[in-house]
C-alpha cells in the first residue's frame, strides 16, 4: 500500500481535506519501509518531550491501554512457551520470538509512557511473589474461570493466541485517533501495530496447516466476522462491515473477478475495525484476576 501516493490523490481530489492532513505526512511518510522491522521502535526517550513538551492525557491513555494488552499477551507466551510438550518443536521458535517482541513492546511503551509525564499501566498483583516483570502470572485466569485449557491443549491455546492477537489489533486501530495530536508516537505505534499484526498472521498460520486444520481454514488476517469457535464470536461483532468513509465498499470495481464485483470476503478483509476502550477492556476481563 503506497500512503505517499494515496496522499497525493487526496491533495489533488480534496485540497481541504489534504490540509487537514498534511501535519500527518510526516508519520505515513516513511511507514512503508518501516513495517519490515523486526520487533518495534526504538526512537524513544526525550525526543518526545522535546518535540511536543507537555502531552496530553488523551494520549498517555492510549498507550496505556496499549501496555495493559501487551503485559497479558507477554505473560500467556512465557507461560506457554515454558510449559513442556505443549507447543510442537517446529512452531517454538515463532512463538519464542513473538514472546520476545512483546517483552520489548513493554519495555518501550513503559518507558514511553515515563518520558511523556504519565504514569505506566501496572497489572494485578504486580508485587506477587511469582512475578519475575514483565511476566506477572498472578494477573490473569487464562482459563477464563475453567473454560479453557490453554496450557494442556495445543489446539486451544491457539485459538486464544488468536482471539488475543486480532483483539489487540482492534484496541491499537481504536487508539490511533488519540495519538493525533503526537505525530512521534503515532508513528511509533502503527510500527507497533504492524508487528502485532505478523503475529496475528503466525498464530493464524499454524492454525490453518496440518496437523492443526482448523475447520475455518483461517487466512492472515480477519475475514468478515468469522471466529475460531461460535463462542469467541464477540470478538469478531462489527468485522463483517463493508461501509468505510461513507463508501460501500463491496461496490467498488474487481477486476479479478469475471463479474467485476468485489466479493464480501475480500471486501471485509481490507479493513480492520476499531473498538474502543470500553469494548478492549470488557472483552479481556474475564481473563484477568
Amino acid at each position: 500500500m503506497n500512503f505517499k501516493h494515496i496522499l497525493s490523490e487526496i491533495e489533488k481530489s480534496d485540497p481541504e481535506v489534504y490540509e487537514k492532513l498534511s501535519d500527518r505526512r510526516q508519520a505515513l511518510k516513511g511507514f512503508g519501509a518501516k513495517v519490515a522491522m523486526v520487533a518495534l521502535p526504538f526512537a524513544i526517550g526525550s525526543m518526545f518531550k522535546k518535540a511536543y513538551g507537555q502531552t496530553s492525557k488523551t494520549v498517555v491513555d492510549a498507550l496505556n491501554l496499549a501496555l495493559e494488552f501487551e503485559y497479558l499477551e507477554y505473560t500467556y507466551y512465557r507461560q506457554g512457551n515454558n510449559t513442556g510438550g505443549l507447543i510442537s518443536a517446529s512452531d517454538l521458535p515463532g512463538f519464542k520470538a513473538i514472546e520476545a517482541q512483546e517483552k520489548a513492546h513493554i519495555d518501550f511503551l513503559n518507558k514511553t509512557i515515563t518520558e511523556l509525564g504519565g504514569i505506566p499501566f501496572k497489572p494485578k498483583n504486580f508485587t506477587a511473589a511469582t512475578t519475575v516483570a514483565p511476566y506477572v502470572p498472578a494477573a490473569y485466569d487464562f482459563t477464563k474461570g475453567g473454560t479453557y485449557t490453554p496450557f494442556s491443549d495445543y489446539t486451544t491455546f491457539l485459538i486464544l493466541a488468536q482471539i488475543f492477537e486480532d483483539t489487540g489489533l482492534h484496541a491499537l486501530q481504536g487508539q490511533m485517533p488519540e495519538l493525533l495530536s503526537n505525530n512521534g508516537v503515532l508513528q511509533q505505534a502503527f510500527r507497533l501495530q504492524a508487528t502485532e499484526a505478523r503475529h496475528a498472521a503466525f498464530v493464524r498460520l499454524v492454525r490453518r496447516l496440518a496437523p492443526i486444520n482448523a475447520p475455518e481454514t483461517p487466512a492472515p488476517w480477519i475475514t468478515n466476522n468469522i471466529p475460531p469457535t461460535i463462542p469467541l464470536q464477540p470478538y469478531y461483532l462489527g468485522e463483517d462491515n463493508v461501509e468505510h468513509n461513507r463508501i460501500i465498499t463491496t461496490t467498488l470495481p474487481n477486476i479479478y473477478y469475471a463479474d467485476g464485483v468485489m466479493p464480501k470476503i475480500s471486501a471485509t478483509a481490507a479493513f480492520d475495525e476499531p473498538f474502543d476502550k470500553t469494548k478492549v477492556l470488557s472483552l479481556i476481563a474475564g481473563f484477568k484476576l
